[in-house]
């Protein structure tokens, strides 16, 4: 019984040839390598080798550490880590400068364990830092003035820094869900008008622990508002943000639009 547990804690093993058999080519040409969902608990060694692709997709998984030979992905232009395990992340992932998505959604990282090298990211576009143990976001992000979309729901921050609301090409953030004081929740409000509210995914397309987490939150935000919960009706998420940003049916099309902006 301890040996099957202890094998299971282990996670599958990724292959060469396994990794080799989950890339996709996209519409615009682009080489995708998908590993999501595999019960992988530490990052693939072997796919060190496969460092000519575009897109790497690691999410809901159970990884705790990416390490530094990321940066060996230089060509990576979206990177996909939501739904894990993840305490920290590297350094190294400030040199990877033609990426333009970075979700980290739904892992255990700190504000403290988030390292600044992000802000080195220029070509940004879509950051997902949602679901997250972040008290507070650091002000160095607003060097990222590609930066459209921003996902901060579901943390611990009471503020959010001007450098990041003023960001010149922001236009959807979410920071719902965050313990913010009450007389600042105006001043948050008034000064992000011009940004309009993330949708990302259906409910179909979260794992059972998101969607578990957002369908607690959303109970609990209706009993604050209703003061009696309603089980006749079924529930309903407009505002719900998910780790998987913009996993819509019309995803390779929307990669060719952001990569001929």
């Amino acid at each position: 019984m301890a040996k099957g547990k202890a094998k299971d804690q282990k996670g599958k093993k990724i292959t060469l040839k396994i990794a080799k058999n989950s890339i996709r080519i996209s519409s615009d040409g682009g080489r995708r390598l998908d590993l999501s969902k595999m019960g992988i608990t530490t990052f693939p060694k072997c796919i060190l080798k496969l460092t000519d692709i575009d897109e790497l997709d690691l999410s809901r998984n159970m990884i705790k550490k990416i390490p530094s030979s990321i940066q060996n992905f230089q060509k990576l232009r979206w990177l996909d880590l939501h739904s894990n395990r993840l305490e920290e992340l590297p350094g190294a992932i400030g040199t990877l400068q033609n990426l333009f998505y970075l979700n980290i959604c739904n892992n255990k990282l700190t504000t403290k364990n988030l390292p600044e090298e992000i802000s080195l990211l220029k070509n940004l576009r879509i950051l997902n830092l949602g679901l997250n143990c972040l008290d507070s976001i650091p002000t160095s992000l607003g060097a990222l003035k590609e930066l459209k979309e921003i996902g901060l729901f579901d943390n611990t921050l009471t503020t959010i820094p001007n450098s990041v609301k003023k960001l010149p090409k922001l236009k959807k953030l979410n920071a719902e869900r965050n313990p913010f004081p009450d007389s600042t929740k105006k001043e948050h409000a008034d000064s992000i008008k011009r940004i309009q509210t993330l949708y990302l995914v259906q409910e179909k397309d979260l794992c059972c622990s998101c969607l578990k987490v957002c369908q607690d939150k959303r109970d609990n935000l209706n009993k604050l508002k209703n003061g009696t919960p309603s089980p006749s009706k079924k529930p309903s998420f407009p505002l719900l943000l998910t780790p998987n940003s913009f996993a819509k049916d019309n995803q390779e099309e929307w990669r060719l639009r952001e990569k001929n902006p």
